[in-house]
């Protein structure tokens, strides 16, 4: 083959390839283009993916895999990882491709360690989501699991009758609410549950590598505003207490800006927003979330389905909140999997025999 026609083929290849290669940001320029239109449906797809990997089921049965998935939360494909996260990269981006070849995706990005890759991917292999460990860490369902305590003035069982974490948590959600004059909602305290169960697996002794730490992953400045000394910090009803100081005062906050947009909704459909959008703002601060309800350059997502709320449903319209101002107010695909992963846990807590009778479920 002459040098010229050799040239020829390699331009023709690459001509050819229906492919985007770009710089790191990229993806952001997917999700850009992606009309609110595509929010449909697009909780439960992601929940769906998140629940193969919280419960290792599905097609992360196998937890040594990477699955890949499109804009709309749609399944695409998975691989096998390699022996080293070099390869599977590597494994992913030729999968990514592929894709576009047989026509499954109009386009494909190119995925690094410094970088999101487009179909994105996410690894099953996640250790630290036992939740059904978790459940049972919660429910006491091991007499070695359940406790007892006291704190503020408060007692939760005794040591001859400790009682479960979730009973312990409730009492303390309860006390403090009452004592700052807020509305306990069933809602509400089922997706704190539920953050129990992402943030620390309901273990006393979790420590982040952003120094957060115990129950609710609270960071030492925090449980310093809430006057916690030093060496009860792991105290679980002392994180309770201080969480729901916390809870209660984004609460306050997030109601002067969500209530503007959504006020008009019904009133179990705003219920389920504004519980989630709660949850969010625990994870990323009420300053992002009140940026996002009302800054006229972040708020277009919010004011579109407040506008058009009749045609998704309370899931969709606060994982689309979040979904479309990834990149933005330092949202990333993190943001999205915790919103989604508390709502699938705050579920599937009332399909467990102790408390799908109780009002936490109602």
């Amino acid at each position: 083959m002459t040098l010229l026609k050799k040239l020829l083929l390699v331009l023709f290849s690459v001509s050819a390839c229906p492919c985007v290669h770009g710089l790191d940001d990229d993806w952001l320029t997917v999700i850009r283009q992606i009309p609110y239109q595509y929010s449909n449906n697009f909780h439960e797809n992601l929940s769906t993916i998140r629940s193969w990997v919280l419960f290792e089921k599905g097609f992360c049965e196998k937890p040594n895999r990477h699955i890949l998935f499109n804009s709309r939360a749609e399944f695409l494909a998975y691989i096998d990882n390699m022996d080293s996260k070099s390869e599977t990269q590597q494994k992913l981006n030729d999968t990514r491709r592929q894709l576009v070849v047989d026509k499954r995706s109009p386009n494909w990005i190119v995925g690094s360690d410094q970088s999101i890759g487009y179909p994105f991917g996410l690894n099953c292999n996640q250790p630290h989501a036992k939740v059904e460990e978790s459940f049972a860490r919660l429910l006491g369902e091991s007499e070695s699991d359940k406790l007892w305590g006291t704190w503020d003035g408060l007692k939760a069982g005794t040591k001859d009758k400790p009682i479960s974490l979730v009973d312990l948590v409730e009492l303390v959600y309860s006390h403090k609410s009452k004592q700052i004059g807020q509305a306990v909602v069933a809602e509400e305290f089922r997706h704190f549950l539920a953050q129990i169960i992402i943030e620390s697996g309901a273990k006393k002794n979790g420590l982040s590598k952003q120094n957060a730490i115990g129950l609710l992953q609270l960071r030492p400045e925090v449980l310093l505003d809430c006057q916690i000394p030093k060496k009860y910090y792991r105290h679980r009803m002392a994180q309770v207490d201080c969480a729901v100081r916390l809870f209660q005062q984004n609460r306050r906050n997030l109601e002067k800006v969500f209530n503007p947009l959504f006020g008009h909704l019904p009133e179990d459909k705003k219920a389920v927003i504004f519980s989630m959008l709660l949850v969010q703002t625990y994870h990323s601060g009420i300053g992002r979330m009140a940026n996002i309800l009302t800054e006229q350059k972040l708020n277009q997502a919010a004011s579109f389905f407040a506008t058009n709320h009749q045609h998704y449903s309370a899931e969709d319209i606060a994982t689309g909140i979040i979904y479309h101002n990834m990149g933005r107010q330092d949202l990333g695909m993190a943001s999205l999997y915790y919103v989604i992963d508390v709502a699938i846990v705050a579920n599937k807590l009332c399909e467990k025999k102790a408390l799908m009778t109780s009002w936490i479920c109602q």
